[in-house]
């Protein structure tokens, strides 16, 4: 990865996203995840993941995860996110919020209730936002990079 670190916490890390350069990898179309088929077959198309994961470059930032709060939506300690800045926070999303000073990675939730910040961890309680919160949504996660 090619990223400038612009801030680090207990929480996560987050990089800027560097999106000018171009890079053509080999792309298989099509993996058996049944029986065994010739890749070979397959080989010869390319595909530029700057292009295929980052839609907004100049909206776009990534974040190394710090924790489990999110594990039970398939995001774990040490993955790598992107995050668009451009996508409207909605009921739903998995965001990066920064609440009270601190940054955390939370799905939103927007009910007759309000607004909640809730994990995917049952160690983990939600965090409904009150009055006196104050709350910025810094992006959405659009990616989740695995290292397997």
């Amino acid at each position: 990865m090619s990223a400038l670190q612009v801030y680090s916490s207990k929480n996560m890390d987050i990089y800027s996203a560097e999106t000018e350069t171009e890079l053509q990898l080999p792309l298989m179309e099509a993996v058996s995840a049944g029986f065994p088929s010739p890749a070979t077959d397959f080989i010869d198309l390319t595909i530029d993941l700057n292009r295929h994961l980052i839609k907004h470059p100049s909206a776009t930032y990534y974040a190394r995860v710090k924790g489990e709060s999110m594990r039970d939506a398939g995001i774990n300690d040490g993955d790598l996110l992107i995050v668009d800045k451009s996508i409207d926070p909605t009921d739903g999303k998995i965001a990066i919020c920064y609440i009270d000073g601190e940054f955390t990675l939370k799905r939103i939730k927007i009910d007759q209730n309000g607004i909640w910040l809730m994990p995917a961890n049952d160690r983990f309680k939600p965090i409904r936002i009150e009055q006196d919160n104050t709350l910025v949504i810094w992006g959405i996660v659009t990616f989740v990079i695995k290292d397997v």
